[in-house]
């Protein structure tokens, strides 16, 4: 659990620890989500690749109908354990990220989080998640995955067009966030 969470961590580390009001907090809220059903970062949306035994990829996905409802929880979660001073900030960034990056089309699974532990890039684990996202995407009969990362993470930007994903949305930076790219997949049945 706690090593999945480091994983879930280095998606977006600077908002995680800006959202948590540090990396310790951050870290600890996502080994407590990952516990709790129904967030977007639990167990029950999250994936793990092992290799030699040890976690070395993982990823929170879950289809974008479902996204309103587990970010909320992940809100509640997160306020738990930050302290009440940082409540407003905590809020500011859930209302502010939430209209910072592109929207994903309605009917499709979404990757929350993916990410690769540095020893083991580039040995097929992040390509194995996003294979099993068109999966879920396929059995859900959803028609695509979506996801987003920042416009500067020119590493994940590759990697998704390699696997085939088309950049469709673009956001500014603005309030003190980067600038987003939304990158969508169809899948085939």
């Amino acid at each position: 659990m706690e090593a999945v969470a480091r994983l879930l961590f280095e998606s977006a580390p600077d908002m995680y620890m800006r959202f948590s009001a540090g990396r310790e907090r951050a870290l600890a809220t996502l080994e407590r989500a990952f516990a709790e059903p129904g967030n977007v970062a639990s167990g029950e949306v999250a994936w793990v690749v092992e290799l030699n035994g040890r976690p070395a990829a993982a990823m929170a996905a879950f289809p974008v109908a479902e996204a309103g409802v587990g970010a909320r929880a992940f809100l509640r979660l997160t306020l738990r354990g930050t302290p009440v001073w940082h409540w407003p900030s905590t809020l500011r960034l859930y209302w502010t990220g939430g209209r910072a990056t592109p929207k994903p089309r309605e009917r499709s699974f979404y990757i929350d989080a993916l990410a690769t532990d540095p020893a083991f890039r580039r040995r097929g684990a992040a390509q194995a998640l996003l294979d099993e996202a068109e999966r879920q995407a396929r059995e859900r009969g959803l028609p695509a995955v979506a996801l987003d990362t920042s416009m500067n993470n020119e590493g994940a930007r590759a990697l998704y067009a390699a696997a085939g994903f088309d950049e469709v949305a673009y956001q500014a930076p603005g309030r003190g966030l980067p600038g987003f790219v939304g990158l969508v997949k169809p899948v085939g049945r």
